[in-house]
């Protein structure tokens, strides 16, 4: 599907050819597939974060420099040593896990913005970000820097289009999908995939 993109001048959208109908993949159909908030939030991916001595140690902790957003990998060895942190830490190490492996999605090893990462200091305001938003816009940010002639990794939530794709072409998801009983929201997780 991502080979038989229409040229379109809306940055954040997509339209493919599905036999002769095209099929629309935007920032309304990524928040009713993954159920994330998708509000619109001025600065979204420019906050300022003060450095505090909790940050600071936190980072240190689970070692990242203040200045820098965790990686997969960072945050994969800190989970190895999270056993006696307290709960606060260890949801922040889990929240930044979902936000480095799923939300950013880059590279194993590729370090994630420090200035939303560093948003998990706040354990309330970090779950009532608009991720959705975030999310789709690394997502379509990636894809529209891509060659799909050629070998290609995208980074962001990239499980969102496979789903995409199966209710774009039902009988795709019908026979690949491996669709979940009783598990239809967000139709994301509704899906076992592969065969």
């Amino acid at each position: 599907m991502l080979c038989f993109q229409l040229n379109i001048k809306k940055k954040y959208e997509l339209w493919s050819l599905v036999g002769a109908d095209p099929v629309k993949f935007s920032l309304i159909e990524f928040e009713q597939l993954t159920g994330l908030n998708c509000e619109y939030i001025e600065h979204l991916e420019n906050l300022r974060c003060e450095v505090t001595n909790e940050m600071a140690s936190f980072w240190e902790r689970i070692g990242v420099f203040v200045d820098a957003g965790p990686s997969s990998e960072q945050i994969i060895r800190a989970l190895k040593r999270c056993q006696e942190w307290s709960r606060d830490d260890g949801m922040r190490l889990g929240y930044l896990a979902i936000f480095s492996g799923f939300i950013e999605g880059k590279k194993y090893s590729s370090t994630t913005r420090a200035s939303l990462a560093r948003l998990v200091m706040d354990l309330e305001r970090f779950e009532n970000y608009p991720w959705g938003r975030v999310a789709f816009k690394v997502l379509m940010d990636s894809l529209r820097a891509k060659d799909f002639t050629k070998s290609y990794t995208v980074d962001g939530l990239i499980q969102v289009l496979q789903v995409w794709i199966y209710h774009a072409l039902p009988e795709l998801g019908a026979n690949y999908g491996n669709l979940l009983p009783n598990r239809l929201s967000p139709p994301l997780v509704a899906f076992k995939g592969g065969k």
